[in-house]
């Protein structure tokens, strides 16, 4: 019968996956910013280029992709509080499974009702 590793607390748990997902959509959320500056300072350089790009912007694939953008920024951001909530709140440890949930929840929520007024913008008629 195989052994499970030694030396991980968290393999396949709530909390290690939370932590990989904080990370994953920290990085997403890093380089949709570190583009979207580069993009706005080609208007100082040639605006012709920042119009090219801008108009690269309003196809439906970057539509769809925002809709990706603004859920790790809603899942970061609610994962972050529970994690500040963690280290400083004196039952944060002990409930950090639920917070967990409660932030899935909130987020799925909250992107319950963008995600359909989102995609009639970019499936409407231009």
């Amino acid at each position: 019968m195989p052994q499970k590793p030694a030396g991980t607390l968290y393999r396949g748990k709530v909390g290690m996956w939370s932590w990989v997902l904080h990370r994953i959509t920290g990085v997403a959320i890093f380089f949709f910013l570190l583009v979207h500056v580069l993009d706005t300072a080609l208007v100082r350089l040639d605006a012709a280029a920042y119009n090219g790009v801008i108009g690269t912007y309003k196809t439906t694939i970057i539509g769809l992709g925002e809709l990706g953008l603004v859920a790790a920024i809603l899942f970061h951001a609610l994962n972050g509080v529970r994690i500040i909530l963690i280290d400083f709140w004196r039952k944060g440890a002990k409930l950090q499974n639920v917070m967990f949930w409660i932030v899935v929840a909130i987020a799925a929520i909250l992107f319950a009702g963008f995600a359909p007024v989102h995609l009639m913008h970019v499936f409407s008629e231009k």
